[in-house]
C-alpha cells in the first residue's frame, strides 16, 4: 500500500492509478547517475505517452529522498522550476554533483554528445 499521499482511494481505478504511479517511480529510478529525462520521456516509459503533467505531479508529492527527482527537466533541457527558487537551485547542484553540464538552468550539449545522448533516451 502507498503511504506518499498518492493513493487514489478506493474507487474502481485505485489499483489502475497505483500501477500507474508505481511506473512512473520506476522509470524515473532508472535514469542512470549523470543523466537527465524528460518528464514526456518519463510518461512514455511509464507507458502513459502524453502525460508528462502527471509525472510532474507524482514526482511533486513522493516523499522517498532516495528518488532522483533532479534528474527530471522538461522537453526542451531546462529545468522546470522558476529560475533561482530553491528548488531550482537544489535541482542544479545536485545535477552538477553528477557532473551534467548546465547553462543557465539548461543542460549543456558538449562536444562528445548531443542533446538525444543528454536527455537520456535509450531505445
Amino acid at each position: 500500500m502507498r503511504t506518499d499521499g498518492l493513493a487514489s482511494g478506493d474507487g474502481p481505478y485505485a489499483n489502475a492509478m497505483d500501477d500507474a504511479t508505481d511506473r512512473i517511480l520506476a522509470a524515473v529510478h532508472a535514469v542512470p547517475r549523470g543523466a537527465v529525462a524528460a518528464y514526456g520521456e518519463i510518461a512514455r516509459r511509464a507507458g502513459l505517452p502524453r502525460r508528462a503533467r502527471w509525472v510532474a505531479r507524482v514526482l511533486a508529492r513522493d516523499t522517498d529522498p532516495a528518488l532522483p527527482w533532479h534528474r527530471i527537466v522538461r522537453a526542451d533541457g531546462r529545468i522546470a522550476f522558476p529560475a533561482g527558487s530553491e528548488q531550482f537551485q537544489e535541482q542544479a547542484r545536485r545535477l552538477i554533483d553528477e557532473g551534467v553540464c548546465l547553462r543557465d538552468g539548461r543542460v549543456l550539449r558538449t562536444a562528445d554528445d548531443d542533446l538525444d545522448a543528454a536527455l537520456w533516451a535509450p531505445r
